[in-house]
């Protein structure tokens, strides 16, 4: 059979995401940060669009106007800029602006009030490597001496502890092994007592060689017995240097007094502070929803470019395209961010109506809920109410949690019945905090307790949990003390 080409026509229908779509997407995943640092680079890059100081419009006239302005009915929401007619738009509409959804502009800034960045009131903080400099340029090292000694120093991890070989930093630093570890020993000597040192043994061990009247049998456990320490195995200690177990409690007590990470006063790490995107009130029997939008730049568009596209004056073809182009870019963001936000009030609003009860009571009565539940109820996609509480965080009068820890899976009761995984972490935590620290609670001893309560969960599962939250074995929960 002979091969030949032929055209056809062929009627199809498929989804395509348009970029203003792409773009909703987009701003409803992001942070609250992330949401701010896009608005400033957008503004950045879009001439049209300009910070408003004060807001004047409501989001409800905001989107009303904007529609109309567009042409579009109400129960109509599909955008087609293609066609707009953009002096037609900036006739009908002189004032297109995103003002948050607050009508007091919350968070505008007026130019008269603004205070220097938080970043230009504050002073560098004197690290680990800085301190150990400086007492090295007061101290009598040689050059040689000073080429080991920084490379050892710039060899220590956040804790204060040398992580690099003796015999490599002295390849590199060209000296002999003898002189790098004199330096290690002057180092080891300096402030904070400890550091430099090459394990936890050696750190504790250079920190009790600094006090003279001590009892010798510290320095021993340390040496000896540091495994059956942790443990907290006393007795076998006892056994072993042959002495009473009240005594080894004593030196046990100095020696947790001792600082395993010399460095931690000089950590760079800081408290990261959380600020929430939803505030929940509590008002008389119901609550009250607000939105955070203080920090976020309220848009309009450029009084100065909607003149220049109104007026034909002399600017080329090119230059009014590229303003339309901009308008439209600008028209898509502030519509996408009302939009981000409207989502927002409505997946918590399905939120709190899902767990009144937490919101009344507490944790102990958290419901299961998966994001179908919310989903469903809003009557969006699953994946839409994901991205809406990724990285969000929710102010309740209960604390402050993520918007994703409202949803969990559930483990069932002696009833029938279930309760929320994160219900279940709350009664471990109870159980742990009154239980004698002398005999801490086994993993299947707290799986017993839960029993009686109603809950039926396996040990493995308690193990789990238990470790999410950073709860130690009961053998380390142990306290002779």
């Amino acid at each position: 059979m002979a091969i030949e080409l032929k055209q056809s026509v062929k009627l199809s229908q498929q989804l395509v995401i348009t970029p203003q779509l792409q773009q909703a997407i987009k701003l409803l995943q992001l942070s609250r940060l992330e949401l701010t640092e896009a608005i400033n680079q957008e503004m950045q890059e879009n001439p049209v669009l300009e910070e408003l100081p004060e807001a004047e419009l409501e989001p409800e006239q905001l989107a009303r106007h904007t529609d109309e302005a567009e042409g579009v009915k109400p129960q109509e929401k599909e955008d087609n800029y293609e066609d707009l007619d953009w002096e037609k738009f900036l006739d009908q509409y002189e004032d297109l602006r995103y003002t948050g959804m607050s009508a007091g502009g919350a968070g505008a800034k007026n130019p008269e009030e603004e205070l220097p960045q938080v970043d230009a009131t504050l002073s560098k903080k004197i690290t680990l490597s800085d301190h150990l400099f400086w007492q090295m340029r007061l101290s009598n090292f040689t050059l040689e001496e000073e080429q080991a000694g920084s490379l050892i120093i710039g060899n220590l991890n956040d804790d204060g502890y040398l992580t690099a070989e003796l015999e490599l930093i002295a390849q590199e630093s060209g000296q002999s092994i003898e002189t790098v570890e004199n330096v290690l020993y002057r180092i080891q000597s300096m402030d904070p007592v400890g550091v430099a040192a090459r394990s936890l043994k050696e750190c504790l061990l250079l920190q009790v060689k600094q006090f003279d009247d001590i009892d010798p049998m510290i320095e021993e456990i340390i040496e000896d017995h540091l495994t059956r320490l942790q443990n907290k195995d006393y007795r076998s200690i006892s056994r072993e240097l042959k002495v009473s177990v009240p005594r080894i409690k004593e030196a046990v007590k100095f020696i947790q007094g001792l600082e395993p990470k010399p460095g931690r006063p000089f950590s760079s790490e800081q408290a990261e502070y959380i600020t929430p995107d939803i505030y929940v009130y509590r008002v008389g029997d119901e609550y009250a929803i607000v939105l955070n939008e203080d920090g976020l730049p309220k848009l309009r568009v450029s009084p100065y470019y909607r003149r220049l596209l109104k007026e034909r004056g002399k600017e080329s073809k090119v230059a009014r395209e590229y303003i339309q182009e901009k308008l439209k870019s600008a028209v898509w963001l502030i519509r996408s961010l009302h939009q981000r936000q409207r989502t927002i009030y409505k997946v918590t609003e399905s939120i709190l109506k899902f767990q009144r009860d937490f919101f009344d009571k507490g944790i102990a009565h958290l419901k299961p809920m998966v994001l179908k539940d919310v989903a469903r109820d809003i009557e969006m996609h699953e994946s839409t109410v994901s991205r809406v509480t990724a990285q969000k965080y929710i102010y309740t009068p209960q604390g402050i949690f993520p918007l994703k820890f409202f949803f969990n899976s559930s483990i069932e009761t002696n009833e029938g019945g279930s309760v929320a995984a994160e219900s279940v972490k709350d009664r471990i935590k109870q159980v742990i905090d009154v239980e004698d620290p002398k005999h801490p609670l086994s993993d299947q001893e707290i799986v017993d307790k839960l029993k009686d309560q109603g809950i039926k969960i396996a040990r493995r599962t308690v193990t789990k949990y238990r470790e999410m939250m950073g709860i130690l074995s009961s053998s380390k929960r142990k306290q002779l003390l």
